[in-house]
């Protein structure tokens, strides 16, 4: 079971895992366009961003970001009833798990590349929106995995079609304009042989 909210920019998908199983699964069925979100140094809800398509991180507006701030510090039972608490990002390829770790439990694969927002203290305005699009789906996460991977492989492939033809097309007008090069340069050769070896006499008009 997996649980979605509308924010305020709904083009976003944003997202999180029930409890630590289903956490599991996201961890494992990520998307490359995921950000995952969590309470630094507490127990909290793996909340992820999903980015639209050309996004990186860098991208998330701010308003989006203070919105995936508070559902994480919402959904933290210690964290909730701190009055601040950071919270860390990183990509969903970032994450990392190991052998032996406990089911919810991630490590990232480069530390350089998680972020922080520092002292997230409650908005209950923003929280109260959010919650109230709180909607529960099941979802074959691995199902919806392999979809947009074998769509990426599709457009990728579209892609480089649309690039060989527009290569080929390329090709052929260069070797359009190579061939009238060398026709206008036989052609202007031919005329000056052919002055060269029939000069114009002056007295024949006399």
């Amino acid at each position: 079971m997996v649980l979605y909210f509308k924010l305020i920019d709904p083009e976003y998908i944003c997202y999180m895992g029930i409890d630590k199983y289903e956490n599991e699964d996201l961890i494992k069925y990520g998307w490359p366009e995921d950000i995952w979100f969590h309470v630094n140094d507490l127990s909290s809800a793996h909340v992820y961003l999903r980015l639209k398509k050309g996004e990186t991180w860098d991208d998330i507006p701010a308003n989006i970001l203070e919105e995936c701030c508070q559902l994480v510090k919402q959904n933290s039972i210690q964290g909730c009833k701190e009055a601040s608490v950071d919270i860390v990002y990183t990509p969903w390829a970032n994450l990392k798990k190991t052998a032996g770790m406990e089911a919810g439990q991630v490590l990232y694969h480069n530390e350089r590349e998680v972020k922080y927002v520092r002292n997230v203290r409650k908005e209950p305005k923003i929280i109260n929106r959010i919650e109230k699009t709180r909607e529960k789906r099941e979802v074959d996460l691995m199902h919806e995995r392999d979809a947009r991977d074998k769509s990426e492989r599709h457009e990728k492939r579209k892609e480089l079609e649309e690039k060989r033809r527009a290569d080929k097309k390329a090709y052929e007008e260069k070797q359009k304009m190579e061939d009238i090069k060398k026709y206008t340069s036989i052609m202007k050769s031919d005329n000056m042989k052919s002055n060269k070896y029939n000069p114009t006499d002056d007295d024949d008009f006399m």
